[in-house]
């Protein structure tokens, strides 16, 4: 039976998208109105611009099939590439003091783009790519941890572009994002565990090494002779001790916290800020939706973020699609880094890294990807319910109800 283009279109995946846009432009114009209270609408209305232009084009990314998404993928992985380039020659100097980092694309001052946000998508893709490619060459033969070790360094040799890249760039912190990416991908794409017990023992045993050098000044003295540069050494610094340095480097971790510890149970009300907070409208908007909206507003932007995952779980498992299954996991993956690293940061659980909140901080870059990353979710499921058209089973049928008038 074939359905309208209304009826394969999953508004349930929407709806947490939608709200969190909404929550996002709500926190923005909160934030700007108290720190820049002259450009409040021309900040707003960038951001409601990127928004729109995101949803075109996950409108478009939508009606991707599989065999077009295949065959562009290592383009797109390409241009992705091409792309991460262009900060180290275009940027601005001024920006790159400040942040420490050259992922910005700016010319003539204007700062225009950040790459690594649509790199994030080309990676996924090429990542899928990558791992059934594998699979299907060598689906006759027993999977051994030698294949698996092939599998892997395949998946590496993909992978390090992209880090060399974002080393020239010194933006450890989205290099974290690709991490997470490459390790859910790992874990889904069947090695053994043998592999990756050992492997996470290291991981965790290095961290605990790295915290235990750090925590000595001898140690950090020695983590910046060796290369480790002064604004990654403060941000840690400001995780541990947050209140030690509250009035110069540690300054934005500690507002955020006891802005965050000011809004209670049910936050200070609309449109009330006590504290100043540098770039809450970005990387810190969490803090603005706890003051302001307190603690239960906190918990709802959570429980979204929760069906969000939920709602792309339940799409990946109805999809019969090896290939979409594997950008699916990268997304969420992404997704929930991006969630669990920035509000772990401004809470003090993890330490700041510049990474901002899906769909609700200010920027056109990630906000525009995420919501690609969306539209791919969308071109699963639009994919999945052809496959059902074809096949002739229906998941559902939507009933059109006419009024008739009694006489």
């Amino acid at each position: 039976m074939k359905r309208s283009l209304d009826s394969r279109v999953d508004y349930s995946l929407i709806l947490p998208v939608f709200c969190l846009l909404v929550i996002g432009v709500v926190a923005i114009y909160i934030a700007v109105s108290h720190d820049y209270p002259n450009n409040v609408w021309p900040i707003l209305g960038q951001q409601l611009a990127w928004i729109s232009l995101g949803i075109v084009f996950s409108f478009i990314v939508m009606f991707f099939n599989t065999k077009f998404l295949w065959q562009s993928t290592p383009y797109l992985y390409g241009l992705g590439l091409v792309l991460m380039v262009l900060p180290l020659v275009f940027y601005n100097p001024s920006l790159v003091a400040a942040t420490g980092a050259k992922n910005w694309v700016s010319i003539g001052g204007y700062t225009l783009f950040q790459p690594s946000e649509f790199m994030k998508i080309s990676y996924i893709l090429m990542l899928a790519y990558v791992i059934v490619t594998f699979t299907k060459k060598h689906k006759d033969k027993e999977r051994t941890i030698g294949l698996d070790f092939l599998l892997i360094l395949w998946m590496i040799v993909f992978t390090m572009p992209v880090m060399v890249l974002l080393a020239l760039q010194s933006d450890l912190g989205t290099a974290m994002v690709f991490v997470a990416i490459f390790a859910g991908l790992v874990l889904l794409s069947g090695v053994s565990w043998k592999i990756i017990i050992p492997i996470f023992v290291a991981v965790v045993s290095a961290i605990a090494g790295f915290l235990a050098i750090f925590i000595t000044k001898d140690g950090r003295a020695f983590m910046h002779q060796i290369g480790m540069p002064t604004y990654q050494i403060n941000r840690i610094l400001a995780w541990l001790n947050p209140f030690d340095y509250a009035q110069t480097t540690t300054y934005q971790q500690a507002q955020g916290q006891i802005a965050i510890g000011s809004g209670g149970i049910f936050g200070q009300g609309f449109n009330v800020s006590n504290l100043l907070i540098p770039v809450r409208e970005s990387d810190m908007i969490f803090t603005v939706i706890a003051e302001d909206f307190g603690f239960i507003g906190s918990v709802v932007v959570v429980a979204l973020y929760l069906l969000l995952i939920y709602r792309m779980l339940k799409i990946t498992l109805k999809s019969n699609n090896q290939f979409y299954t594997y950008i699916s996991t990268g997304f969420i993956m992404m997704l929930l880094f991006h969630i669990f690293e920035n509000i772990g940061a401004v809470t003090g659980l993890l330490p700041l890294t510049g990474i901002p909140l899906p769909f609700i901080s200010q920027g056109g870059s990630a906000i525009i990807s995420n919501l690609i990353g969306v539209g791919l979710l969308l071109s699963m499921s639009y994919q999945t319910h052809l496959a059902d058209e074809k096949s002739g089973r229906t998941r559902f049928k939507r009933k059109k109800v006419v009024l008739k008038k009694v006489k």
